[in-house]
């Protein structure tokens, strides 16, 4: 039986962002990926000039009347991304909720795109919407530091109070949850950054049960885009893949991550000639090339379990 992923986010006709960074890998791993397209822009906004088209909560609604009246509408799971609109997020929410009415076992994983570093990059009336609307029916969140903080209203310093953050997240509705990025110190020193994970689970018996990983990972001096929507698309495939061990799913997630990023960065550098600084146009993500990395990725960082 097919695997089939409703994956809602933007798309852009040059490089890899939203939809087009997560179709690809999800589609080399063997699911079917039938996507909406939230906005339609040339090219990614880090770029000096875009141009493009934004759907409306009202056209999204159509597509998906359309879906409905083919009774082609089932799916194993919701992908979500960046969203700036309040209504087209809420349109989004009810869609999961009359999904998973259809099939109890959907599985919705959302990257609740919140901002970054301190500071909001989506309109502040999205917080809201995201805490009290789209985690509480999602199962599996990636937020960074920043957003977990935000959604939670706790601020994290220490690895303890990430650990408490991350079970409020779980009490708002998550049974897995990633945060991709945190500022806390790592014992190889500044030049890796701390991921953790928590998975909630409940045993034949009945017994709850939370499984916590750690992971070191070295940071890479450029600045990517598309990099968060590869990371949730992937995670919800190896999750799937290892429904149980959120270290393994973590690890292949975490390494096809630094595979992409190794190929990319390498070929970007190439590109822009020596001592010169890669463009956006040349730091798009090497996704066809990385296509082995993506289908069998050699684990290159461990987790650790806490």
């Amino acid at each position: 039986m097919d695997c089939r992923v409703l994956s809602i986010q933007s798309h852009v006709v040059r490089g890899y962002v939203g939809n087009k960074s997560a179709s690809f890998p999800l589609q080399v791993l063997g699911f079917e990926v039938d996507s909406v397209n939230s906005v339609q822009f040339s090219n990614h906004t880090g770029y000096a000039h875009w141009k493009g088209q934004v759907l409306t909560a009202d056209e999204l609604h159509v597509l998906y009347q359309g879906l409905k009246l083919n009774n082609v509408n089932q799916y194993d799971y919701v992908l979500t991304g960046y969203t700036r609109d309040t209504s087209f997020l809420e349109m989004v929410v009810d869609i999961v909720q009359e999904l998973k009415r259809q099939n109890p076992n959907l599985v919705y994983v959302c990257d609740p795109v919140l901002g970054d570093h301190g500071s909001m990059y989506v309109p502040e009336n999205l917080h809201p919407v995201y805490k009290e609307k789209v985690v509480p029916v999602a199962d599996i969140i990636t937020p960074n530091q920043f957003e977990a903080e935000l959604l939670t209203g706790k601020k994290i310093s220490i690895e303890k109070e990430a650990l408490e953050v991350m079970d409020l997240l779980h009490d708002m509705g998550p049974d897995t949850v990633v945060i991709t990025s945190s500022d806390l110190p790592s014992s190889f020193g500044e030049k890796y950054l701390i991921a953790l994970g928590s998975h909630k689970k409940i045993n034949a018996d009945g017994t709850k049960v939370t499984q916590r990983i750690r992971m070191d990972i070295p940071k890479v001096d450029a600045v990517f885009v598309g990099t968060g929507d590869l990371f949730a698309a992937m995670l919800l495939a190896w999750t799937h893949f290892h429904p149980n061990d959120l270290k393994m799913a973590c690890e292949k997630t975490v390494s096809v991550m630094c595979h992409v990023l190794k190929r990319t960065i390498s070929c970007a550098k190439d590109m822009a000639g020596a001592g010169k600084k890669p463009s956006a146009a040349q730091l798009e993500l090497r996704m066809v090339q990385s296509k082995k990395d993506i289908e069998n990725p050699e684990i290159v960082i461990q987790a650790t379990v806490l």
